[in-house]
């Protein structure tokens, strides 16, 4: 009850009081301002006054709600939209999980243009591979107080 309370205040800015009694008999209350001001107001023993400050402030309140309220549902959309993508990339996601990758296709089932797509696809791994044991075969010659006698190069 509170929460929704608290809720009903901050998204409308209005003024309440919430009192609920245990089984015991003790009272729990919730009031924006207050439960007394509220009650007041309710009874008629407080007339809110007409000044210009009471307004300004009421205003100054109404306008930062109004504020929190709008970054409330920009937010609230980001978050739908995020959900929304995690939810298409889990789909594309499970998709790619059904498809064979290439290289788990038996060679006989590929076309010429697909080995040959294949084999350029092996030498750009081969390549990066020996680029990265010869960076590693350097760095441990630098490190090394006897340097290794050889560097591997692509035929």
């Amino acid at each position: 009850i509170y929460k929704k309370a608290t809720e009903l205040v901050t998204l409308t800015g209005s003024e309440i009081a919430v009192v609920v009694f245990s089984q015991s008999g003790k009272p729990y209350t919730f009031g924006h301002p207050s439960v007394e001001a509220v009650a007041n107001r309710f009874l008629g023993m407080n007339q809110l006054p007409n000044d210009n400050i009471h307004s300004l402030v009421v205003g100054h309140r109404q306008v930062s709600i109004n504020e929190l309220n709008q970054q409330h549902n920009e937010l609230r959309r980001q978050l739908d939209e995020e959900k929304e993508q995690e939810k298409m990339l889990t789909q594309m996601r499970r998709g790619k999980e059904t498809q064979p990758r290439w290289w788990e296709t038996p060679i006989d089932e590929h076309n010429l243009q697909e080995l040959l797509q294949m084999d350029s696809a092996v030498d750009d791994l081969h390549q990066i591979f020996l680029a990265k044991l010869n960076e590693r075969a350097a760095a441990a010659a630098v490190s090394s107080p006897v340097a290794p006698s050889l560097y591997f190069h692509h035929k």
